[in-house]
């Protein structure tokens, strides 16, 4: 199981390394592109580094089908607006309660696409490593629910940076909240088995809680270029505080609800499995 482990994460993360550090300054240095054309191609050639690395892994070292890398529309579609949906109606009903205020309207910045790039790569490679690699070899050796667990709490202590300016109570509101996330598309994929539709909602989750001009998971720095300035004005534990709505005592319900009615979906079509003997 270590030796997997260890085999898929150098796969997706090596494959990466070498195109970053490797192959896009070749690129560079032969053919000198502007830098936004450098940019682009800096980000599309770690994007399908990372895909075409876990491909291999699973075609010559599990020796089958990548099926999760199917592209299939209908789970892809539902994955994006089911993200951007459960972190949507949360955040709305906080500016609602003035918990949340806008203080000025920006409009849409050309920096957005940019930024939807990057979450899109960065939601897909932490889908790569933590569901793709991560879950599936511990769901073959400790069955769906004990890998699901292991997944989601690994998830949440990569996320520790995240909040090293904040107080105990910060960390571990934000442990519980990031378990959670970890819960929901570690749910997500079980019910699709399909690495798109669990990077779509990754994805529409985050771009979602950026567009509305908070903290994206502690993350201050696309506040600037959110089409609304928004600012906090209740409580910690209902705005989620530093972390953002993610840490929001609204979204942790309805994480927590969503990730029961996926689990028990999931059930019925029977895509929960005990460990291989």
């Amino acid at each position: 199981m270590l030796g997997s482990l260890l085999l898929g994460w150098v796969a997706v993360m090596g494959s990466v390394l070498v195109v970053g550090k490797g192959l896009v300054p070749l690129i560079d240095s032969v053919f000198h592109p502007g830098a936004d054309l450098l940019s682009a191609i800096r980000r599309a050639c770690i994007f399908l580094a990372a895909v075409a690395g876990y491909w291999s892994y699973v075609h010559w070292h599990e020796n089958r089908d990548v099926t999760e890398l199917r592209v299939k529309p209908v789970p892809l579609l539902l994955g994006g607006a089911g993200g951007a949906a459960l972190i949507a109606v949360p955040i709305a009903l906080l500016f609602a309660l003035g918990a949340y205020q806008m203080v000025l309207f920006r409009g849409a910045s050309p920096a957005l696409m940019d930024a939807a790039v990057l979450i899109v790569i960065a939601a897909t490679l932490e889908e790569l490593v933590f569901r793709c690699v991560l879950f599936r070899v511990l769901e073959r050796s400790w069955g769906t629910w004990p890998a699901l667990a292991m997944q989601a709490v690994l998830f949440a202590m990569w996320h520790l940076g995240n909040v090293e300016r904040g107080g105990v109570g910060d960390v571990v509101t934000m442990l519980v909240s990031v378990t959670l996330a970890g819960l929901l598309w570690g749910a997500v994929f079980i019910l699709t088995r399909n690495l798109w539709a669990a990077a779509a909602n990754h994805a529409a989750w985050n771009f979602t809680i950026l567009l509305s001009g908070v903290p994206l998971s502690g993350n201050e720095d696309w506040r600037a270029i959110a089409p609304f300035e928004s600012h906090f004005a209740g409580p910690d534990w209902l705005t989620g505080g530093m972390f953002g709505p993610e840490s929001s005592f609204l979204v942790i319900v309805s994480t927590s609800v969503a990730v029961v009615l996926l689990l028990r979906a999931a059930r019925r079509r029977g895509a929960l499995f005990l460990p291989v003997a």
